[in-house]
């Protein structure tokens, strides 16, 4: 059933839902004819199961760009039997925009098509989708399914000349989807009573032949899906920082191509986000934000500022590729200057130095480098456990559980070979490591794309030296 009017738990949880729902839409600088906008919609994709299995694509997995038929979500829930849960399934539905010239026999597809001062090429688009599902706690014993169907349908914009005569038109073209959304809630493993809320999305659509190409397969796929779950009287326990005596049943959990995550407000637990990207609990916009740019994991003034270096017949290909892109280029191009310097940078909250120059261990300094970022100058080695860590060390990690990325909680009881000991500027060390097993290690060793752990992350691996 289509979703009703958002309860305003939901609402203060969307924005960051938006920004998900939109990475990787269409990524700077925006045209068409850029090479990565080439090949898109890679986040949460669920594609038919008939195509999955003639191409290989299993439930396996925590998240990331893998395709698959289905997303599996499961969670810890406090709550009693009247407390009432819903859920929100959001997603993209593909659609393709056609331009087409005027003939003296009616219409043929063309690549672009200009008239009036205006450009329209042929590319793909997509519009969002919501459905909710809602029950008591004691109904979701009982287990509930929503099936989910979204219509095709063809919409058809004529286009005219300055004379007003007609000269083409843009038809956007959709293709019906079929899915199925699992709610379920079982008792979890936990010496207070607490319950396991599992929510199972899958693709249904039966149509798509298996040998379709991957073109034709996303008509029928549902694009960066992910849920959002809001609990009256009741709380969801965070599987990033879970109480001690919730531990066990947090390793119960299995989430298949999504995670969840704490939403809303800092501090509140009845609202949940699990999305294809991994997050943080309590995931926030930034306030000095100006609106979506589709390039989430970058940096709103970078881009902000390269957009604005595109020349005037890259900004004119990019209104054409699509509507969204427009409206960027629109809005950076209107940005008051006042607004692009709030962009630079702010300061969220001020804490002393410490002396010895290591910060608390739940704390991770504004400089601290993450997975991407090698910036301090390389030490030569550093102690851990009365063990001397080198270039070429093997380490078990063992990442914490608070103050550090979202991802490397995954990492726990991998093994990694030390590339670089880093000197940070107060003096603090870092190692930064690839993990073993991983098949794009050499290539992060090519481009210098580490995994950063302080000392106290990991265990020295005795004796053992890794090849270089």
């Amino acid at each position: 059933m289509p979703t009703d009017r958002p309860s305003s738990r939901i609402d203060c949880a969307e924005p960051v839902a938006d920004a998900i729902l939109y990475e990787g839409y269409l990524l700077y600088p925006y045209r068409r004819s850029s090479a990565k906008n080439r090949v898109r919609w890679q986040f949460g994709v669920l594609v038919p199961p008939a195509w999955a299995a003639a191409h290989g694509l299993v439930d396996s997995g925590v998240a990331g760009s893998a395709e698959s038929p289905c997303q599996q979500t499961e969670c810890l829930l406090e709550a009693s039997d009247s407390a009432r849960v819903r859920i929100r399934l959001r997603f993209l539905h593909l659609q393709r925009k056609l331009a087409e010239e005027r003939t003296a026999g009616g219409y043929r597809p063309v690549d672009r098509i200009e008239t009036g001062g205006r450009s329209e090429l042929s590319f793909d688009e997509a519009v969002p989708r919501e459905f909710d599902i809602e029950a008591s706690v004691g109904d979701l014993r009982r287990g509930r399914r929503l099936d989910v169907r979204v219509p095709g349908g063809e919409d058809v914009e004529p286009l005219v000349d300055h004379q007003g005569e007609p000269v083409g038109r843009v038809v956007r073209r959709r293709w019906p989807l079929s899915a199925s959304v699992t709610v379920s809630a079982a008792p979890a493993e936990a010496p207070f009573p607490l319950l396991r809320l599992a929510i199972r999305v899958e693709n249904t659509d039966g149509t798509t032949p298996p040998d379709s190409t991957r073109d034709e397969a996303l008509r029928h796929c549902l694009l960066a899906v992910h849920t959002l779950a809001t609990v009256s009287r009741g709380r969801f326990l965070s599987l990033l920082d879970p109480p001690e005596w919730a531990a066990c049943a947090v390793r119960e959990c299995r989430n298949v191509h999504t995670f969840p995550v704490l939403a809303g407000e800092p501090g509140s637990a009845d609202v949940l986000l699990s999305s294809p990207i991994i997050l943080y609990d309590h995931p926030q916009i930034a306030p000095e934000s100006p609106g979506d740019l589709h390039d989430a994991a970058e940096i709103d003034e970078i881009l902000s500022l390269r957009t604005l270096t595109l020349s005037d017949a890259e900004k004119r290909e990019a209104r054409a590729t699509d509507p969204r892109a427009a409206a960027i280029i629109d809005r950076v191009d209107a940005m008051p200057p006042e607004v692009l310097e709030r962009l630079h940078g702010a300061i969220r909250s001020l804490a002393p130095v410490r002396r010895g120059g290591d910060a608390a261990p739940e704390e991770r300094p504004w400089w601290e480098p993450d997975s991407d970022d090698g910036i301090a100058p390389e030490s030569e080695m550093v102690l851990v456990a009365g063990a001397a860590l080198t270039r070429g060390s093997r380490v078990r990690l063992r990442p914490r559980r608070r103050g550090t990325d979202a991802h490397d909680m995954f990492l726990e009881g991998r093994t990694a070979r030390v590339e670089q000991v880093l000197l940070d500027v107060d003096g603090s060390r870092f190692l930064a490591v690839t993990v073993d097993d991983d098949p794009g290690a050499e290539l992060h060793q090519w481009y210098g794309r580490l995994r950063h752990f302080r000392p106290e992350e990991v265990e020295p691996l005795t004796g053992e030296v890794a090849s270089p």
